[in-house]
């Protein structure tokens, strides 16, 4: 994926890295975006390949990184093992 922000214009461009939950399977999906909202939206709309009939979701965690490649390096590091440890102590287990 690549972003094209302008500082000027956007003010700051934030890529955000995020994990969704299904409210249908009860399921995360974690991903990146530069624009969390209407990434949200197409979820939600069945937009998207990977997530199509596992709608409606929630948020229920982000950060925002001012790289895309930090927010990728985090993406991943959120998928693994040691990563999905830190948002279960972080979160708590009733959100995973």
């Amino acid at each position: 994926m690549v972003f094209e922000c302008n500082p000027v214009r956007d003010n700051l461009c934030f890529i955000t890295h995020n994990i969704l939950k299904s409210k249908k399977d009860g399921k995360c999906y974690t991903g990146y975006t530069n624009d969390l909202r209407k990434r949200l939206i197409q979820h939600n709309k069945g937009l998207s390949t990977y997530t199509k009939g596992r709608g409606p979701f929630v948020i229920i965690y982000y950060e925002a990184c001012l790289l895309e490649e930090k927010a990728r390096s985090r993406e991943l590091y959120l998928k693994s093992g040691m990563g999905k440890r830190y948002l279960k102590n972080r979160l708590g287990a009733s959100y995973l």
